[in-house]
């Protein structure tokens, strides 16, 4: 059979007779992946992670799975990067002028002033910048896309719950992963490949909050304000072992937390269940505490967010 394939991942291996090589996991034009191997291959540069690349192969089952054997490999037209990797279904440009426009008509002056300066500051990358390498909305546009569908879980919550502050959980919502533009470093296919060195030294939570600080200042801004903001970033993984510099202490600050992690948690799901049929369990999932996802099949089998556009 002959296909287009991305290569999302390579490594070049010897057999046990020391010939060459390549065991690769590809994403095929059915959009699912598939670990594939090349045999007797000695690649010397001409392939690597990222590529598209067209294939002639046979399907294989190895201890259950299916596995591509292929047999002949060679560049694929440049203009086939576009239909293997993964991106929003919403507009990046179009997602961000919807949450600048929120932020236009805070009433909170304060408020208004450090998230559109931080936002306007970060334009370019919050528009089409992941949101993950490996995890959630590890998509192109994935941040901007895991982010306004926190906004939006937040406006419910807060019609349902008069007492929650509105445009404070809406500014820690839009912030909470702003940081992720320096910790993260993107790929010729805007997908996430690896972390700044500040990304590893520092992290997007503590990045967050010192952006907020720095902005603060810039615009003579010293209220409690800048605190509840750099603690909502800074707590919002939860506990400490997943990363949070503190636990949440105020209600907004909990709430910007537990919507994280939901819609996280149901990309995660969706995820996992879209890659088997119906009636059908995958893998383990590391990030679902390492368990298997079944597919009842009772829900639309493509992932999409209704965003308030």
């Amino acid at each position: 059979m002959a296909s287009f394939a991305y290569i999302k991942e390579l490594f070049e291996k010897k057999d046990k007779n020391g010939n060459g090589y390549l065991d690769l996991l590809v994403i095929g034009s059915d959009k699912k992946e598939y670990p594939a191997k090349v045999w007797q291959f000695e690649n010397n540069g001409q392939f690597e992670k990222d590529d598209v690349v067209e294939i002639e192969y046979t399907l294989d089952n190895y201890r259950g799975k299916n596995q591509l054997t292929i047999t002949s490999i060679k560049k694929a037209p440049s203009d086939m990067m576009k239909e293997f990797v993964p991106a929003s279904e919403h507009d990046g440009k179009a997602v961000f002028a919807m949450l600048l426009n929120k932020v236009n008509n805070f009433k909170d002056e304060e408020l208004k002033a450090i998230v559109k300066d931080i936002m306007l500051q970060n334009r370019e990358a919050l528009e089409v910048f992941p949101a993950a390498y490996r995890l959630h909305h590890a998509i192109v546009g994935g941040l901007m896309l895991h982010t306004a569908s926190i906004v939006e879980m937040a406006e419910k919550t807060c019609e349902v719950y008069p007492n929650i502050n509105r445009e404070l959980l809406l500014a820690g919502a839009i912030l909470h992963d702003v940081a992720k533009t320096f910790e993260m470093k993107t790929g010729k296919t805007g997908l996430c490949t690896g972390y700044t060195v500040g990304g590893e030294l520092i992290g997007h939570l503590v990045k967050g909050a010192m952006m907020v600080n720095d902005t603060a200042k810039k615009l003579g801004i010293t209220s409690e304000t800048v605190t509840l903001l750099e603690h909502m970033i800074l707590s919002h993984h939860g506990i400490p072992d997943y990363g949070a510099a503190v636990r949440p202490m105020f209600l907004e600050a909990e709430i910007l937390s537990t919507l994280d992690s939901l819609d996280a948690t149901i990309f995660e799901f969706d995820s996992a269940a879209s890659k088997v049929e119906p009636g059908e369990f995958s893998d383990r999932q590391w990030m679902l505490d390492n368990r298997k996802v079944f597919n009842h099949g009772l829900a639309p089998s493509d992932y999409k967010v209704n965003l308030g556009e």
